[in-house]
């Protein structure tokens, strides 16, 4: 079910239940921030939620991937937005699909998945990328849960394999290391592997979806003939394995872009 509401406090009660929310419920928000673009996570004990600005590019395509994608999941909607701006969004959205197989302008040609070195070792032997609950499946992770549960993840999150561009892969990396999410793009840690992943073939070949947050691929992924370039500090000139989130990234799509400026 899609619920609309004008107003809504973050908190651990369901506004159409009025009781404490359960994992069916997820929500997006349109917001009036000029301090972010788009937050993700649970706060308040609240359900999962998107949190998007107005003020910049890209909310009306993010609130009808999520409906649709949410749809898909079976999940419960709350969507904080005036019924206004949700005819914008779906005028602007019609034609379009949350698995579409063509980029939208605006979306990057290629897409970055980060691990650590050791992960690294194990995806060239498997071939392929795999989601957690998968590699939970197979016993080749240790923890209990994946480092996007603290955040609030949904569950069903872990069927997939998630993508970025910048930084936030290695945030993750950082995190995972730590054992709780740290923010600190300076923050020294031991970097890893930035594979670079053609994502408009990926498309394609009817392989991405999108949330509403994030590109992402369900389940598995083969390198061939997916994957671009992998960046690790020996080949993009670091001295050391140890660096920060902000340089490793930095350099490595330096060395990406050097290499392949068709990319760019």
């Amino acid at each position: 079910m899609i619920y609309r509401l004008d107003e809504f406090i973050e908190n651990c009660t369901n506004p159409i239940t009025n009781q404490p929310y359960d994992s069916s419920w997820v929500i997006w928000q349109l917001t009036d921030s000029n301090d972010y673009k788009m937050m993700v996570g649970s706060f308040n004990n609240c359900a999962y939620t998107v949190k998007y600005s107005r003020f910049f590019d890209g909310w009306e395509m993010s609130v009808c991937d999520f409906i649709e994608f949410s749809r898909n999941q079976n999940k419960n909607i709350i969507l904080v937005i005036s019924e206004k701006d949700l005819i914008t969004a779906k005028k602007k959205y019609h034609g379009h699909s949350f698995d579409e197989p063509i980029l939208r302008d605006g979306e990057p040609i290629y897409a970055v998945h980060s691990t650590s070195l050791e992960n690294w070792e194990h995806i060239q032997k498997d071939g392929c990328l795999k989601s957690w609950n998968i590699l939970k499946a197979e016993n080749a992770i240790s923890e209990e849960k994946p480092i996007g549960s603290i955040l609030g993840d949904p569950k069903d999150f872990s069927d997939y394999i998630m993508f970025g561009k910048d930084i936030a892969g290695e945030i993750v990396v950082n995190s995972k290391q730590q054992g709780k999410i740290s923010m600190d793009e300076n923050a020294e840690y031991l970097t890893g592997a930035r594979l670079y992943f053609d994502i408009k073939k990926i498309a394609a070949d009817g392989l991405a979806v999108r949330d509403g947050a994030h590109l992402k691929v369900k389940d598995t992924l083969p390198l061939f003939p997916y994957l671009i370039w992998t960046a690790t500090w020996k080949n993009t000139g670091l001295k050391s394995r140890i660096s920060t989130p902000k340089i490793f990234c930095e350099k490595a799509n330096q060395a990406f872009n050097k290499r392949f400026p068709q990319y760019e």
